[in-house]
């Protein structure tokens, strides 16, 4: 399976507009917006029965500003009162150029509580970390975890998948890879991540070749989640031939987002995503800077 040479171009003008347009957004609005008066506080809740796994998601972070060290203090909250030890990172980790004499800025010191908790982190690469030495240091860097451009990794019976979504990829040879490791996966849960949306309302939108592309690989060996960056927003769609796709890009910035028939919930606010992973669903939450849930819903094991 191949990827056509215009999604080359495409996703290349997308990484060109972001060096000017989303570095001047990632550092603007830092305040949560107004949340309905339903949404819930954060709160301590023993593990309910089967509970399997606990994790959270974010993207877009490598600020070092102060919005990154306000959804790390929600993160730092949240793990205090609901522990869990895996982080997905899914991208744009140092900004603006990858520069990995950053990571103390940008990454050690912002999550510095989670991580003298022993949490865990597994990064992918984006569109800002491979403009120094093409993202390798990133790659070798012993807290991003990576055990390559695209790697697998198992938690219980959750199998994730992070894959390297940026324009010049190798393209050929990670599609053959990503099928071969799904076919094998004998995981009940199936979790993909990469820095670039399929679906998004945002700035950039959907991309239609990752839909022609990715789209049959997940309904046929049953991904139930494909988490991702990039889009600096928050946005869950409802079950797509299977599969949900959640944007959890405001890591440290935020832009402006719409809905789309498929959307389910989208805020532009500050935010990370937290998982609880059972038998048969996935209870996934929305959780904003102000320490409150704004979203929360049900992916099922199996759904049309």
């Amino acid at each position: 399976m191949n990827l056509k040479r215009r999604q080359f171009l495409f996703l290349s003008s997308v990484s060109a507009i972001s060096t000017g347009l989303g570095w001047m957004l990632t550092r603007q609005n830092i305040q949560s917006a107004d949340f309905a008066e339903s949404d819930t506080a954060i709160a301590a809740n023993p593990p309910k029965k089967g509970m399997l796994l606990r994790f959270v998601s974010v993207a877009d972070t490598g600020t070092g500003a102060k919005g990154q060290y306000a959804v790390a203090g929600a993160m730092n909250l949240y793990h205090k009162q609901n522990p869990y030890n895996l982080v997905v990172l899914a991208g744009d980790n140092i900004y603006n150029n990858g520069e990995i004499e950053k990571i103390a800025q940008v990454f050690e010191r912002p999550y510095g509580l989670l991580l003298k908790r022993g949490v865990k982190f597994q990064a992918c690469l984006g569109n800002h970390d491979i403009r120094t030495a093409n993202g390798e240091p990133q790659v070798q860097y012993p807290g991003f975890n990576m055990k390559g451009r695209y790697y697998t990794f198992s938690r219980g019976n959750v199998q994730f998948f992070a894959l390297d979504t940026n324009a010049n990829a190798d393209w050929k040879n990670q599609l053959v890879w990503l099928e071969k490791e799904l076919s094998l996966s004998k995981s009940p849960w199936k979790v993909v991540f990469g820095h670039h949306p399929i679906y998004s309302s945002g700035a950039y939108g959907s991309n239609l070749e990752f839909i022609k592309t990715f789209t049959p690989l997940f309904q046929k060996y049953g991904v139930q989640v494909y988490i991702n960056g990039h889009e600096h927003h928050y946005e869950r769609t409802r079950s797509i031939n299977g599969t949900t796709y959640l944007t959890c890009g405001a890591g440290a910035g935020n832009r402006p987002v719409g809905k789309n028939e498929w959307t389910e919930y989208s805020t532009s606010n500050l935010s990370f995503a937290a998982y609880e992973v059972y038998a048969d669903r996935i209870e996934l939450s929305g959780i904003g800077i102000n320490n409150r849930v704004f979203d929360q819903g049900i992916i099922q094991l199996k759904s049309a």
